[in-house]
């Protein structure tokens, strides 16, 4: 996005922009470990020959992890420190690693290994609490969605795991993955700082966001925006191999610029959301997600003719995952404003909920291949669904949250706007 104009207008000044950069490292490096076994499918399916619904299976293990350790990952933060949990949450990936790299071919192995590397995609609210922790109100959007950009990590697994595996084998990847987590370790305790946005509640209060109405109006949006995306990040690289018969070790190729374009508009989603409202800009993106869902299940029945050729879908997942990103951005520019204080148990939950929802996805994928005539569409007509039920949701709350705690279209209220430690009552604290 224009972070050139946050520049000027004083973002890198208004919050600890070191933490906010190695918040992004840790949680790439971290999202790059979540995607390894989603990379290397193909591999591992000829491998192991396994069946299509037993990828479907193998695939949504380490998401499914991943979804259900963020929200107790994310409550640890506010006890120990979001740095704290941080480093602790790398030190349980790279034993996931190393694991995947000595045990025996199997998988039970593959499948163990996920469940560790699902720890990996729990640092989801850990990083962008600890990342935008020490920015006002007026750029948290912005500061979240460069946080959250790190899921641009799923760039470097599809990029790098595929060829390395076919070099080394795909054990080997696991041992190659050890360094970048490295790094972020030592990143993390170089450079990052806890921001001192520290507000103390008890377990139960920590807790009373699981049944607030509105966390699951987030929910509900972050399981198309997140968990669209992670369902179909961890699918991307069997899609072009099953359905377009493309190299396992090229599908790379086709994968990764779709990804990057979800990374990017995340940022633009954030900064955008900051000035015209992240309802607003969800509405719209609800409604590309329906037309763009709808296609590709369509396409997926195309044997034949152009609509069978692999860049048609590429075309249309770029113009999918640009919402999703964007959506991804808008959602955690309204989540701050509403939960000031527990952000990052707040953000813990509704990424567990979205991440629960990608888990799903690679199932009914493989599951409709294997058992239907259908192939991958349901995994599709599952979004087109979702996106509608959001409308909807929207359509009921819209009008009660801008008349209560958020601004028109949902941007921030001028009150909100004040530098974080003017008033402490204004404060959007991520907790810690």
């Amino acid at each position: 996005m224009d972070l050139a104009i946050a520049k000027d207008k004083g973002f890198w000044k208004a919050g600890h922009w070191p933490t906010l950069l190695t918040s992004l490292f840790y949680f790439d490096f971290c999202f790059a470990a979540w995607m390894l076994n989603a990379a290397m499918a193909p591999f591992i399916q000829e491998r192991l020959k396994l069946s299509p619904a037993e990828v479907g299976i193998m695939l949504s293990v380490p998401v499914f992890a991943g979804a259900l350790l963020r929200l107790p990952l994310g409550i640890l933060s506010q006890y120990t420190g979001r740095k704290n949990a941080a480093i602790l949450n790398l030190v349980i990936v790279m034993a996931g690693l190393v694991y995947g790299w000595l045990a025996p071919e199997s998988l039970t192995t593959v499948m163990v290994a996920g469940a560790l590397l699902g720890l990996a995609g729990a640092s989801f609210g850990v990083a962008l609490a600890l990342g935008s922790g020490s920015y006002p109100p007026k750029y948290k959007g912005l500061a979240m969605g460069i946080a959250g950009a790190g899921n641009s990590g799923a760039v470097l697994a599809v990029l790098f795991a595929p060829p390395l595996a076919g070099l080394y084998g795909w054990k080997s990847v696991y041992a190659i993955a050890i360094i970048p987590i490295a790094a972020a370790i030592i990143l993390l305790v170089a450079f990052a700082k806890e921001p001192a946005d520290l507000e103390r509640k008890s377990f139960k209060d920590y807790l009373s966001v699981l049944w607030d109405r509105d966390a699951w109006v987030f929910n509900l949006m972050y399981a198309l925006t997140f968990g669209g995306y992670i369902g179909l990040t961890s699918f991307l690289p069997t899609l072009f191999n099953v359905q377009y018969d493309i190299p396992k070790e090229n599908v790379g190729r086709y994968a990764a610029g779709i990804i990057v374009m979800a990374s990017i508009l995340r940022v633009f989603g954030g900064g955008l959301a900051d000035k015209i409202g992240g309802l607003r800009m969800i509405k719209w993106l609800a409604v590309i997600s329906v037309i763009g869902t709808a296609v590709a299940g369509f396409l997926v029945l195309s044997k034949d003719g152009a609509l069978a050729n692999p860049w048609v879908m590429v075309a249309v997942m770029v113009v999918l995952f640009s919402a999703l990103g964007a959506g991804n951005g808008a959602v955690f520019q309204l989540l701050p404003l509403r939960y000031k204080g527990t952000t990052a148990v707040a953000s813990s939950l509704v990424g567990e909920i979205g991440a629960l929802a990608g888990g799903f996805l690679p199932n009914a994928m493989g599951m409709g291949s294997q058992y239907t005539s259908a192939g991958f569409m349901p995994g599709f007509a599952a979004g087109t669904l979702l996106s509608i039920l959001i409308l909807v949701a929207l359509a009921l709350v819209t009008k009660k949250w801008t008349s209560t705690w958020v601004g028109e279209g949902g941007k921030a209220r001028v009150d909100e706007t004040a530098p974080q430690g003017a008033n402490s009552n204004n404060l959007v604290a991520s907790g810690t």
